[in-house]
């Protein structure tokens, strides 16, 4: 059975979850690999450009690696083949290059059309199409479908030219930590199905929807624990709910974003109310962060410790999710942006000078830190039922 085909016969299941995990580190790969195979169960490896891209436009920041590498990565290790490469926020403008050109809108859509084309022949099998940036004006509605249907349109094309399967996940706007309006939505929705039937293609398995979910530094500021508060009579008349439904309706399954630092209880609500998948992706780079952290004082690490946070600190890589009116201290912004910087050379240097001294005391630096990761995702895959 292909991949994707068993994750949908997995999301008929009411009484689960499905989990997208953000390959973080080359640390979190593995341990999302071997836990997919531990459980025999799929799970979603949701690669933003940031994190993952193509070789024509350098890569990205996770272990160096482009999309290509990446893939040819997964799919030698996968052996039982239960990890399905997703493309996650592709579109104009979701990578620091196009940003940083300024591309226009005719450059940016057609560099994001490169990079869709080199997921498809890399074997992703889940493309999400997100046109919700412009960098240049605040977009319409209307202006946001038109882009919506250039790229699915694009997509599905080369998906056919190349022989390959894909499913597609739509997502047309930023997380606000509320709840999407049920009757916006739901003409959206209407939308895509009617370009879909019109084409002949195969219509959304995802489209993503705001279910009160918002990530701020270590935190998940969103409405979520607000909605599922109180009694289940509440619950079933909740705007959360009445989503849910419209989803169910149209025959496309709601994919919940940004389901980091939830609590244990939030998380198990989830396939109590029948939320067919979530994404999770900054809190696994925070957890194997801190793991470091910890390793450096249980062994007395100080200059390591302290090189680490210092080169964490000075990428400015925390900027993006500071709450307004911050009261985080540079360690504090240090530890968010820690998993940014795996890949640079010098935290490599400070890297191996902590293997080393672990070495001297008889622990495994790398198999404790992925341990370390698989139990992070391992809280969540209990949470949705998924073991």
């Amino acid at each position: 059975m292909k991949k994707i085909n068993l994750l949908e016969k997995k999301l008929k299941n009411k009484n689960q979850t499905q989990l997208g995990i953000g390959p973080m580190s080359k640390n979190c790969v593995d341990a999302v690999i071997e836990l997919a195979d531990e459980i025999e169960h799929p799970l979603m490896l949701i690669a933003s450009r940031r994190q993952i891209e193509c070789n024509e436009h350098g890569g990205g920041y996770v272990n160096n690696w482009s999309t290509e590498s990446f893939a040819d990565y997964v799919q030698k290790k996968d052996k039982k083949g239960f990890v399905i490469l997703c493309r996650d926020h592709g579109g104009p403008w979701q990578n620091y290059q196009e940003v940083a050109g300024k591309l226009s809108l005719e450059d940016a859509m057609e560099s994001a059309k490169k990079s869709f084309e080199a997921d498809i022949k890399s074997g992703f099998e889940i493309i999400h199409i997100d046109p919700s940036i412009d960098i240049h004006k605040t977009i319409t509605g209307k202006e946001v479908m038109e882009r919506v249907y250039e790229l699915y349109e694009f997509c599905m094309n080369r998906a056919a030219a190349f022989d390959k399967t894909i499913r597609i996940e739509i997502g047309v706007e930023q997380q606000t930590g509320e709840i999407e309006d049920t009757l916006g939505f739901k003409e959206m929705l209407v939308k895509i199905k009617n370009f879909c039937r019109i084409k002949n293609f195969l219509p959304p398995l995802f489209v993503v929807a705001q279910t009160g979910t918002l990530i701020k530094e270590t935190e998940n500021i969103g409405n979520f624990k607000n909605y599922i508060e109180g009694t289940e009579k509440d619950l079933k008349k909740s705007k959360l709910i009445n989503l849910l439904k419209t989803c169910f309706n149209s025959e496309i399954y709601l994919k919940e974003h940004n389901a980091d630092y939830l609590s244990d209880e939030a998380l198990s609500w989830h396939p109590k109310i029948g939320i067919p998948a979530a994404n999770i992706a900054p809190e696994f780079g925070v957890s194997e962060t801190l793991y470091i952290l910890e390793i450096c004082r249980k062994f007395n690490l100080k200059e390591e410790k302290e090189d680490f946070l210092s080169l964490a600190f000075e990428s400015g890589k925390w900027k993006k999710w500071m709450k307004d009116k911050s009261q985080a201290d540079d360690r504090q912004k240090a530890i968010i942006a820690g998993h940014y910087i795996f890949s640079k050379e010098e935290f490599k240097e400070i890297a191996e000078r902590i293997r080393k001294k672990c070495s001297q005391k008889n622990f495994d630096f790398d198999a404790n830190l992925k341990k370390a990761i698989k139990k992070s995702i391992t809280r969540i895959i209990r949470a949705f039922n998924l073991n």
